[in-house]
């Protein structure tokens, strides 16, 4: 039978584990062993803290570089360890990369001045300040009962903090809060979480002063009467994004090449950034497509110079950013595959640009794609069939594989903007599916799609990538947005097959200008003002690019 504890003998119990305080002589030891404990304790406590008093310094003498490497090593999460691998908004972007603006081209901080639209339509105004040369900012915050103009030019314009997910408007938080700076604010922000709310003081440009607006995206000159779909803005949950000011986005660019290159639905975001653009020049007979075309819809690429800014935005039309090939058939002819493996053909063109923002998705959904039959291509074999992710996956890594191997991160800015969905009910894109009569964004998250699996794929790509990336991951964002397609409104003079049957011709896959597009163009702008904000506060001489 098991002993019980009650009948065990005192004189059994014994302690092994300190045998060295059992002798006085040992007695100082244990004294000296634990001052040198608690002594250490403490020290390790204060390097975490980020503070060491120097006389404390003056006993533990060590190393720093040694020092931090064994904490890093032991506690990863810690401070000390900078990771540069973020490749994706939100913010802040990676700080391993650097763009320099000219010095004469750099925004001055002190000109910043920076507004927020409140509930009442009034304006508080933050006026950021950098004192003499130091990278303390100061904020000032003070109403002005006046309503800012839809396109005053030369302030930063913040949306209001108004519509975040509290209710909360910025005049009842505490004085602190209000006066912290949105770049502050930015920083760990999900500016992809949040929701469309109206406001009247959009849109950036108005409806029909664009010329360079393609037909089938310019719904206001094709007869849509409703423009609810123009006044809504993306508000983040936790924080807020600049109002695109068209004039300091131009000096952000002065010199520079921003480059769009992808599908048509980067050819909706291009025309997008060209109009806000051109609306804050002065002269606009100096805004001008440098070939001289006035139509964009096919193949190729085309180039609006800024004149008085030195500056181009750029489109290079490729729907799946590699290469679209042609191989002989059996029969003598030619069969078009694509080529996985091969980059696009224009990219010795724009390799060397500032800002490059890609896009592809759209036409891995068409029939030829999707079927993936005698298609593509890797080298001088044609698969007989390949399920089209496997393909996507293939094509997006002869890109990744080629940004690495091309862009200089000191020199260029790269952007990929994730999937824009379409809203067709009753049908697909050629088969009747519609979407008039939709003049509200969706409210119920429980109506958004699935998450696309591609940008799945894109994503698992993008984090093998040595350069980083900007993910511009508006899908969810966009989803909510069924009421802004041009459906019927694609264009002025119809066939005559399109006028008895108006409603089985609708384009619910592109967006109306002005439109969401803009918002996606002011996620790019809140980018730039960071980059240019971040370098500036740590005190380089030159300024981060675009």
């Amino acid at each position: 039978m098991a002993d019980s504890p009650s009948t065990t003998p005192h004189s059994a119990i014994k302690s092994p584990f300190f045998p060295l305080l059992i002798s006085r002589k040992a007695r100082p030891f244990g004294y000296v062993f634990t001052f040198v404990f608690v002594a250490f304790t403490v020290f390790l406590v204060l390097n975490l803290s980020g503070y060491t008093p120097p006389w404390f310094k003056s006993i533990f003498h060590t190393s720093s570089l040694y020092s931090s490497s064994i904490f890093s090593h032991f506690f990863s999460n810690s401070s000390l360890q900078k990771s540069n691998s973020q490749t994706h908004l939100p913010f802040p972007p990676p700080s391993n990369t650097q763009f320099h603006f000219n010095d004469s081209d750099s925004l001055k901080q002190k000109n910043l001045s920076v507004s927020f639209q409140s509930s009442s339509k009034e304006f508080g105004k933050k006026q950021i300040e950098a004192k003499g040369g130091d990278n303390n900012v100061e904020v000032d915050l003070r109403k002005n009962g006046t309503k800012d103009g839809v396109f005053e030019r030369p302030k930063v314009e913040l949306v209001s903090n108004r519509s975040e997910s509290n209710g909360t408007s910025s005049d009842t938080l505490p004085e602190k809060q209000r006066k912290q700076s949105w770049l502050e604010r930015m920083n760990g922000c999900n500016v992809f979480e949040g929701k469309w709310v109206r406001d009247d003081s959009y849109p950036l440009y108005l409806p029909g002063s664009c010329p360079h607006i393609d037909e089938p995206f310019n719904c206001f000159l094709n007869g849509r009467a409703d423009n609810g779909y123009e006044k809504y803005r993306w508000q983040p949950k936790d924080c807020n994004i600049p109002r695109l000011n068209g004039r300091d986005m131009l000096k952000l660019l002065r010199g520079k090449r921003l480059v769009f290159v992808g599908d048509s639905l980067n050819r909706n975001m291009w025309e997008s950034l060209v109009c806000i653009l051109r609306n804050s020049v002065e002269d606009q007979s100096r805004v001008f497509e440098a070939s001289g075309r006035i139509e964009f819809r096919t193949e190729g690429s085309y180039s609006f110079i800024f004149k008085d800014y030195n500056c181009s935005v750029e489109f290079f039309r490729s729907p799946f950013l590699v290469q679209e090939w042609e191989m002989p058939d059996t029969n003598g002819s030619k069969k078009e595959t694509l080529r996985l493996d091969v980059i696009e053909r224009s990219s010795d063109r724009y390799k060397g640009a500032d800002v490059l923002i890609f896009n592809t998705g759209h036409w891995w959904t068409h029939d030829k794609t999707s079927r993936g039959k005698d298609y593509y291509q890797e080298g001088n074999h044609t698969y007989g069939e390949m399920n089209v992710k496997e393909a996507f996956r293939k094509a997006l890594t002869t890109w990744a594989r080629w940004v690495d191997t091309n862009i200089d991160p000191k020199k260029t800015l790269v952007f990929f903007r994730g999937y824009s969905p379409n809203h067709f009910r009753g049908g697909r894109w050629n088969s009747g599916g519609q979407c008039d009569n939709e003049t509200k964004p969706i409210k119920n998250e429980a109506y958004l799609a699935t998450y696309p699996r591609k940008m799945r794929i894109f994503e698992s790509v993008m984090r093998g990538m040595k350069i980083p990336i900007y993910y511009l991951n508006i899908t969810r964002m966009t989803d909510f947005r069924k009421d802004a397609h041009p459906s019927i409104y694609r264009k002025q003079n119809l066939t005559e097959e399109e006028r008895i049957s108006p409603l089985r011709y609708q384009d619910c896959s592109h967006w109306c200008l002005p439109g969401v597009p803009d918002t996606w163009n002011e996620l790019i702008y809140a980018q730039l003002l960071i980059k240019h904000n971040q370098q500036q506060h740590q005190g380089l001489q030159k300024i981060p690019v675009v």
